[in-house]
């Protein structure tokens, strides 16, 4: 039965690809990237030789038809994201709907599973984790104070994605919102986990204007990937 392959890359180590991640990669015969330059790497760190073709949030229908094309021809495909796991904030939740849509049960969609950024950060937190908040990336603008008053309502913790552009304005947030929570401030703490698994990995735990301070003393450490986890109320 042809198949669709949910497989999940590293999020920065490349030691950090499954066994079997590599064997499905293997045996697909098309491999649909985010950015096929970036899956390059790993398909030559483990000698994958298969074709690529890229998928992303700016592709056209005719790149949709051209994958359902070849899952209707009987073969199968691998779904990768340039980090973690594929459709989790990312654009290949809608390919996977368009092809249960068109195909049903005819086509297998399995997922390969492995590194995932909020779980990562999760584990580390040492907040409640028996159910939690994820918000994906915060919107830029609009409905950001609302999330913002949400997040400080939440009795769950809550655990988003941020940019190295907007990581101090959303520490300014954090600190306004949690420490307006009573006369005396808040006590509740965030983690911000940055770059993880690579060099330059960092998790930095504490109260808002205290991990404000901590990348004021450091500006040169406010780049790479951000992912922010709130205590909950």
């Amino acid at each position: 039965m042809p198949t669709l392959y949910i497989v999940a890359t590293p999020i920065g180590n490349l030691e950090d690809v499954t066994l079997r991640a590599i064997r499905i990669l293997k045996e697909v015969d098309l491999i649909l990237c985010e950015d096929t330059r970036v899956t390059k790497r790993l398909l030559e760190r483990y000698e994958i030789d298969k074709p690529t073709m890229s998928y992303h949030a700016q592709s056209k229908l005719s790149k949709v038809d051209k994958i359902l094309s070849v899952l209707g021809e009987g073969k199968s495909c691998a779904l990768v994201s340039d980090a973690g796991t594929p459709t989790i904030s990312d654009p290949g939740c809608l390919l996977v709907a368009q092809v249960r849509e068109k195909f049903g049960d005819v086509i297998e969609i399995i997922p390969i599973p492995g590194p995932s950024a909020v779980l990562s950060a999760l584990s580390v937190s040492g907040f409640p984790s028996s159910e939690f908040l994820f918000l994906g990336f915060l919107p830029h603008k609009k409905g950001r104070e609302t999330l913002f008053r949400e997040i400080t309502a939440s009795k769950r913790t809550v655990v988003f994605y941020e940019s190295p552009h907007r990581i101090e304005k959303t520490l300014e947030a954090l600190h306004l919102h949690l420490g307006a929570a009573s006369d005396g401030g808040s006590k509740r703490r965030i983690l911000i986990s940055r770059e993880i698994t690579k060099i330059h990995e960092e998790h930095v735990l504490g109260t808002p204007d205290e991990v404000m301070l901590h990348y004021q003393s450091h500006p040169d450490r406010i780049r790479g990937e951000f992912v922010v986890v709130v205590e909950g109320a």
